[in-house]
């Protein structure tokens, strides 16, 4: 077996984190990746053979790289349905006991094929590399992605009934708020805000920003981590676009900022608002991709029952200083180290590895063409009624991903096309159904 990535240090790291997990107490150790439906999937080995995995991987069925939402599949011509196998191998680095299931650790997986060549679906593996071209032109990427979600009771129904960001829900589940923060403390994340949010039964929590793979992998880790510990206090846990129609839903707002040589390019620049020219550049094509990117970014059919005007969801293509309506929201901030960009149209049934990768690279796009960001849209864009409308379907945003040379070049054709695949199969499985029955379709499944 040609293995690409070094087989005996790791397995020596393997060997090492053994014996300070079995000194806390762990048991076994679970590798996760997440599909291109955004559904997080799952192996785990007993802590006995984390060594072996970390050299030689978990074996993972390449199927999965176009499985559907209800775990129905679709074809892609990548795609080799039954036949094969992939190689999980976990990242040792973000090796980290799990506060809320006692026993268990958890590691991002990369996956490669069986020859140990990096499998070129790996989601993982294309946030990698577009970050790794990000810093071969000497810049950085500091990411964030604000984590929304619904808590109901054993029935289904919101379990938090006080007012929107109100004390009165804070009490309400004060125990449990406590136990998410010091869950998300113990295993070495630095929370930022949780607070209650605007709908029914929701919540919020940021922690702080790192790199771009970093930052995917973390809002992974803090998703399980709040799965896990509302499990603990007999609540249900719902990260899907929309719990009940008609309300605000639940995002994923990724914040980001440029940096160079320890300079935020976001602030103190001598552009709009502090920009630094390459900011401006690299924000202004990712606004240009913006359309194609939600195929990544709000990949479900009822992502755009949440993304609609007047709802916070960024359903519009512009860009405005603290505009909560815009797409892209430019936060100042009071300190150098504050200012980013915020992008709002993105949800959690988003693969958080191809929205941080296809970000990347569209910014990238618009350093190399140079392009200028549009005039500022100062207030909401549905009263002004100048700014361009987002995709306002799932058909409509593949179709703008088609149109895409830019993302096909950069997610490879293998990718490309197996979220294509995913993506063309859940619109016409979900041809011809209600509003209603999207939702419940995945209100449970995110």
């Amino acid at each position: 077996m040609a293995i690409t990535y070094p087989r005996t240090e790791r397995a020596a790291q393997a060997r090492a984190a053994e014996a300070k997990l079995a000194a806390d107490g762990i048991d076994g150790v679970v590798f996760g990746w997440v599909d291109n439906a955004g559904l997080t999937r799952v192996k785990s080995v007993p802590l006995a053979q984390l060594a072996h995995a970390a050299e030689y991987g978990v074996g993972a069925v390449p199927c999965f790289d176009v499985a559907l939402v209800d775990d129905s599949f679709t074809a892609a011509p990548s795609s080799s349905g039954p036949v094969g196998d992939l190689r999980l191998v976990p990242d040792l680095d973000r090796l980290v006991p799990l506060a809320a299931q006692p026993g268990w650790a958890w590691a991002p997986a990369d996956r490669y094929t069986q020859n140990g060549t990096p499998h070129p679906g790996c989601q993982r593996g294309f946030a990698r590399r577009v970050t790794e071209a990000v810093e071969r032109r000497g810049l950085s990427v500091k990411a964030g992605i604000e984590i929304e979600w619904v808590v109901a009771d054993a029935a289904g129904s919101p379990a938090a009934l006080g007012p929107a960001y109100g004390m009165t829900r804070f009490i309400e589940h004060s125990d449990y708020l406590r136990e998410v923060l010091r869950a998300l403390t113990h295993q070495g994340l630095t929370v930022l805000q949780l607070h209650p949010e605007y709908a029914a039964g929701q919540f919020e929590v940021s922690v702080a920003a790192e790199g771009p793979v970093e930052a995917a992998d973390t809002t992974m880790l803090v998703r399980h981590t709040i799965r896990a510990v509302s499990a603990r206090h007999g609540l249900r846990v719902s990260y899907a676009p929309v719990f009940t129609e008609g309300s605000i839903g639940n995002g994923s707002h990724l914040h980001l900022s440029l940096w160079r040589q320890g300079q935020n390019l976001a602030h103190g620049g001598p552009g709009r608002h502090g920009l630094h020219p390459d900011a401006e550049e690299f924000l202004a094509g990712v606004l240009a991709e913006l359309p194609a990117l939600l195929a990544l970014g709000a990949p479900s059919v009822a992502s755009y029952l949440r993304l609609v005007p007047s709802r916070f969801a960024g359903a519009y293509r512009c860009w405005g200083l603290e505009n909560r309506e815009a797409a892209l929201r430019l936060i100042t901030g009071s300190t150098a180290g504050q200012a980013n960009a915020e992008f709002k149209c993105f949800d959690a049934t988003a693969n958080p590895y191809l929205v941080v990768g296809g970000v990347l690279a569209a910014g990238l796009a618009g350093l190399d063409s140079g392009l200028p960001l549009p005039p500022e849209t100062p207030s909401d864009p549905a009263v002004l009624g100048s700014a361009e409308r987002l995709p306002a379907s799932l058909p409509e945003a593949i179709d703008a991903y088609e149109k895409s040379a830019l993302l096909r070049q950069a997610l490879g054709p293998e990718l490309y096309e197996a979220v294509l695949a995913v993506r063309q199969a859940e619109a016409e499985l979900f041809s011809g159904h209600t509003d209603t029955d999207a939702i419940a379709a995945v209100r449970w499944r995110h």
